[in-house]
């Protein structure tokens, strides 16, 4: 299996159930088992979710040297991912609150000052060589990194999430530099073949995902110039849909890795996003290699 990297985030992450959108005002609402913390961020959960699957990833974050330090290094830890690319060189690590309930989600993200800090590069001189693909989040700090990967000729992977132009300032680095381009549909419903027409026009993406929520994916292969739509898959009922294409990503990334075939690995991918969006929070809901494949074997996925 090739060796995978993970630059990303990692939050304090409070999610809270509620009956609609919009929320409607009230002095006090009561929650019973309704509001829940722990520790998330694009990063994390991505690399949480190899490591569930079966992998061994590389992870480099930056936190805060605050109350939540330990905690963190404690979980890092406990999931037996190495912490010493996590470095804690800012005063507060970042927060998110999440609104949810099983149709929508409101993400309320505090990104503190780490939008300002770069990762270290000196720090990645002694596993560079035995990386084969570079999931880098589009966090500021990995933005650094993209060209050094690109350049040791290693596989780079990226989410750029919801964006709507394809010279979109912030993203277009992590657009230009990543082989592996997954994005969603939130802010082009309706456009995605066009969006994703410019950004094959535009760029040189080997592999494009755009998520499509409850209706699937379209994806993208330029080894045979083929675009295809896949279904959505249900495997259990829907909690939270919040992480689900950190899931989607992260499955596809391992599965990629393991058999190099496009076609296995976003299949197995969206079952494995399925399952998770069964749990609560974004770093929540995750399979086994073994367990995922129980399902695909047991449901004909």
């Amino acid at each position: 299996m090739k060796n995978i990297l993970v630059s990303g985030l990692i939050t304090i992450e409070t999610t809270v159930r509620i009956d609609r959108f919009p929320v409607n005002y009230s002095p006090v609402d009561y929650q019973f088992n309704g509001i829940n913390t722990t520790i998330s961020g694009v990063g994390f959960n991505i690399a949480k979710a190899l490591k569930t699957l079966g992998a061994s990833p590389v992870f480099l974050s930056i936190i805060g040297n605050d109350i939540y330090l330990n905690i963190i290094m404690d979980e890092v830890n406990r999931l037996n991912l190495d912490n010493k690319f996590i470095l804690p060189i800012i005063d507060s690590t970042a927060q998110s609150i999440i609104l949810y309930n099983e149709e929508k989600r409101k993400i309320i993200l505090d990104l503190k000052n780490i939008q300002d800090i770069k990762y270290p590069v000196k720090n990645i001189d002694t596993v560079l060589n035995d990386i084969d693909i570079a999931a880098l989040c589009n966090i500021n700090f990995s933005r650094g990194l993209l060209k050094i990967f690109k350049d040791a000729g290693k596989i780079i992977a990226s989410d750029v999430h919801v964006v709507c132009d394809v010279n979109d300032e912030y993203n277009m680095d992590f657009m230009r530099y990543s082989d592996i381009l997954f994005l969603s549909n939130e802010n082009i419903l309706g456009s995605e073949y066009d969006f994703l027409n410019q950004l094959i026009g535009k760029y040189n993406n080997k592999i494009i995902v755009i998520g499509l929520g409850g209706s699937g994916l379209l994806l993208f292969n330029r080894e045979n110039n083929e675009i295809k739509q896949y279904p959505a898959v249900k495997t259990r009922k829907v909690v939270n849909t919040i992480g689900a294409g950190d899931a989607l990503f992260s499955s596809f990334i391992y599965f990629f890795a393991k058999t190099n075939s496009v076609q296995y690995s976003i299949e197995k991918a969206l079952v494995f996003a399925s399952y998770k969006i069964g749990g609560k929070g974004a770093a929540e809901g995750f399979l086994h290699e073994k367990d995922l494949l129980d399902i695909c074997i047991a449901s004909n996925f």
